[in-house]
């Protein structure tokens, strides 16, 4: 199989033998591929620059088996230079997608949210909504999307005056009898997320503990580190700010 030009992000580089590295890459057309991309790590490799997350791409390959030989990498475009908050959340999202994502299974409307999500992260200071939404677009797209808009027992709307337990198999219930143990979201966070209109923090909070509470069974027992690094980084400031 031989592949030209197409368009993609690197998701994750590690070092392979004395100077080359493998690569793993969202694409649109082919979901995210494994390659060996050769004298990337001699520091008179014109590719040296480019063999980085948050770059967008155009990536040529050959082989047959499930890593391949990179051929070319050029650059695709603008890319601006994310910091702080912003490169953090982003590399949140590269671990999202190869935990999530089974490989040579393309998602082409993912990897539009994925760039246009790159984008939106450029601003500072980071919007939280922006990865709520992409967390939700992605469960969407692999086949675990949120039932945001009716009572999955009565079939009836969502009522933003209501509360509504959560149940994980099966959706929302409106809070009419008692549920020991389940956990409870308001109609109007619920459908606020449904509009991807979070623009409350009540809503960003409960968005967040939604996406928790189906993304944590997903990924299994390994903890994502990108959150164990947000949390680390975060204690110690919160900590002084108390002191």
């Amino acid at each position: 199989m031989r592949i030209s030009l197409q368009p993609g992000y690197i998701l994750h580089h590690r070092a392979y033998r004395e100077t080359s590295a493998l690569i793993d890459v969202f694409t649109p057309e082919f979901g995210v591929i494994s390659g060996v991309v050769k004298g990337v790590r001699q520091s008179r490799s014109r590719l040296r620059p480019l063999v980085q997350p948050f770059i967008p791409l155009l990536l040529s390959w050959s082989g047959k088996t499930d890593l391949m030989q990179i051929t070319q990498i050029e650059p695709n475009g603008y890319h601006g230079r994310l910091q702080g908050d912003c490169l953090l959340s982003a590399f949140y999202l590269n671990e999202l997608l190869m935990r999530m994502l089974h490989k040579y299974d393309p998602h082409p409307a993912l990897y539009t949210n994925y760039h246009q999500t790159l984008l939106e992260l450029h601003a500072q200071p980071l919007q939280q909504k922006f990865l709520r939404i992409f967390e939700k677009k992605l469960l969407e797209n692999i086949g675990y999307g949120l039932p945001l808009t009716h009572d999955a027992f009565s079939h009836q709307p969502i009522c933003e005056d209501a509360q509504y337990y959560f149940h994980a198999d099966e959706g929302f219930e409106k809070c009419e009898a008692e549920r020991v143990g389940l956990p409870q979201f308001s109609g109007a966070s619920l459908s606020a997320f449904a509009t991807e209109n979070l623009v409350s923090d009540k809503c960003l909070a409960d968005a967040k503990r939604l996406i928790r509470l189906v993304l944590n069974p997903l990924l299994g027992q390994r903890a994502l580190l990108t959150r164990e690094l947000f949390i680390s980084i975060k204690q110690p400031v919160e900590e002084k700010d108390h002191e």
